[in-house]
């Protein structure tokens, strides 16, 4: 579990501070974005994610990595667009979004340390192409509850869905730096 814990954190300092970059250059523009935005973008870097398994040729030099901190840099804003409500103007500094980033994150570490927990970290004998398609799974769960206005009857909310989603890209750039 040691060994999970520095790479979980490793990752997220990787995807924090590129986050933290964007927001020097664009500022808070995403603020404006409404969840279903931000689970379309996620989409699509799953999607190609799932296309770069599955395709022997690639038009564009990019690898699956950038796609999957992609995935947890857009599923944080999703959550905090969830605790903030969207606006029409950006509003927050950088300093706030970080404060809010960490907060999420926080949240998001526990829930994968009380997961590992009861699972064993049974994600380690994962393939990166499971993981994949359970986040795609996770995007066509969170589009069905966009499209019930937020509505459920027994299933967990949004929020959970991203943050699953989160979990399941962080592992797998764990293994596929192993």
């Amino acid at each position: 579990m040691q060994d999970t814990l520095k790479q979980y954190d490793a990752v997220i300092e990787e995807c924090s501070s590129l986050f933290i970059k964007k927001m020097a250059d664009y500022g808070a523009a995403w603020r404006i974005l409404r969840l279903p935005s931000l689970t379309d973008q996620i989409f699509i870097k799953a999607t190609r994610i799932r296309q770069l398994q599955e395709n022997d040729v690639r038009k564009v030099d990019e690898g699956e990595k950038p796609e999957f901190i992609g995935i947890i840099n857009y599923a944080i804003m999703a959550l905090i667009q969830l605790e903030k409500g969207v606006v029409d103007n950006p509003d927050l500094s950088t300093e706030q979004a970080d404060l809010l980033y960490k907060k999420h994150i926080k949240v998001t570490k526990d829930l994968m340390l009380n997961k590992n927990h009861d699972y064993g970290e049974a994600w380690r004998d994962m393939r990166v192409s499971s993981l994949t398609d359970l986040i795609l799974q996770k995007l066509l769960r969170v589009k069905q509850i966009e499209d019930n206005k937020g509505k459920t009857i027994v299933s967990e909310g949004i929020d959970a869905n991203y943050q699953d989603m989160i979990n399941y890209a962080i592992f797998a750039m764990i293994l596929l730096d192993s």
